[in-house]
């Protein structure tokens, strides 16, 4: 890598190397408040859109289907995955921070107790510790944008994906409905944060969250980086006036 080389974090830019290690300091800030604040924020609405994506991917009730869920520490989708599917279902989740897994990990003994059809794994998205066509669906849920080199990621999910297999992205996007597009900025800027402070106890880490939902590129350049991994059918859909979009593609 170059010495050089910069990215982004939130407003500021950092350099590239230095983004991973200040991502996981926001996620060791939140990780056990992570769930809820997304309720918070989002005044439930996440759960309909993970809800669309779970119905997107449909996991298959009758036959053996391997799911990577990626940055999901927590479990949110993966369970909704290992509930949609039959039992031969298959669900790893990846992330690259110890306490979101510790999080998820609990939550699954919990919910599931010692089931063997998922488990969880340490890992950086760039560089997935998993044999080449390994998994029939891919998901990355409001992770994609924590990453410091996105083409790389998007690249090691098109490998690790089957012949045919599908990727699905839902990540925070551009609102493109007037009068919703201020009351939005409002809200993020000035709301999240407080709120963050008031359930978590540091408003920092909601700060970043809004500011690297504006770097994110908007949905159509984002489905041209997929399309430039090699997948194919590559779509999105704006979801709730834009504040979301779901992003799909196959490898064929």
């Amino acid at each position: 890598m170059a010495t050089g080389e910069t990215t982004h974090f939130g407003f500021d830019s950092v350099r590239t190397d230095e983004k991973q290690g200040r991502v996981n300091d926001v996620f060791h800030a939140v990780a056990r408040r992570y769930d809820l604040m997304n309720d918070l924020m989002s005044a439930g609405l996440h759960r309909a859109w993970k809800a669309d994506m779970i119905a997107a991917l449909r996991p298959p009730a009758n036959r053996p289907f391997r799911h990577l869920d990626v940055a999901g520490g927590t479990g949110d989708v993966a369970f909704r995955v290992l509930d949609a599917g039959g039992d031969e279902t298959r669900v790893t989740v990846l992330d690259i921070n110890p306490d979101m897994l510790g999080v998820g990990r609990e939550r699954a003994g919990e919910r599931y107790g010692d089931d063997p059809r998922l488990d969880f794994v340490e890992g950086n998205a760039e560089e997935l510790p998993f044999p080449d066509g390994s998994f029939d669906a891919y998901t990355i849920a409001f992770g994609i944008r924590n990453v410091p080199r996105i083409e790389r990621a998007l690249a090691e999910a098109f490998r690790v994906l089957r012949h045919g297999g599908r990727f699905l992205c839902l990540e925070f996007s551009r609102v493109d409905v007037p009068v919703l597009d201020k009351v939005y900025d409002l809200y993020s800027f000035n709301v999240i944060p407080r709120l963050g402070q008031a359930v978590t106890g540091d408003g920092e880490p909601y700060r970043y969250l809004v500011e690297s939902i504006r770097r994110f590129p908007p949905p159509g350049a984002f489905s041209d980086m997929i399309a430039n991994a090699g997948f194919r059918r590559v779509t999105h859909r704006a979801m709730t006036g834009g504040i979301v979009a779901l992003h799909s593609g196959w490898k064929l």
